[in-house]
């Protein structure tokens, strides 16, 4: 009886790389910092892998970054907050500067609208 041949596995030619170096160069790639050709050349790696794994691994980025949309509105609104309480406190510290140095600098240096917002404020403060 003939024994039949075996034939040789199919041998991998890809690399091995790791998880974290994935995300690196996914990262990368994402933050514009280099583009899909140049990573490819740089870590000799093909395109197709480079987009399979922005495919598989969105997922993961996505979940760990997900925030939900209320909480992020609610975010954003403290912001704001903060940074009218911001302005206000440097409009009313410039009517100071302005009062002690009597020059109406905001005039010349600040944009018109802001200029305006600080005479309204000035006159609503003498009354």
């Amino acid at each position: 009886m003939n024994k039949p041949k075996k034939l040789p596995c199919r041998k991998r030619n890809g690399k091995q790389v790791s998880f974290d170096f994935k995300l690196s160069v996914i990262d990368e790639i994402n933050n514009g910092r280099i583009s899909v050709n140049y990573a490819a050349k740089k870590h000799n790696i093909s395109r197709s892998t480079i987009q399979y794994w922005m495919e598989k691994l969105s997922n993961y980025e996505s979940k760990d970054k997900h925030v939900n949309r209320d909480q992020e509105i609610k975010k954003l609104k403290e912001r704001i907050e903060a940074l009218e309480f911001i302005k206000d406190f440097q409009q009313d510290v410039i009517i100071e500067f302005e009062k002690v140095t009597g020059k109406e600098l905001s005039k010349k240096y600040l944009p018109e609208h802001i200029a305006n917002e600080i005479q309204r404020k000035k006159k609503k403060l003498t009354k």
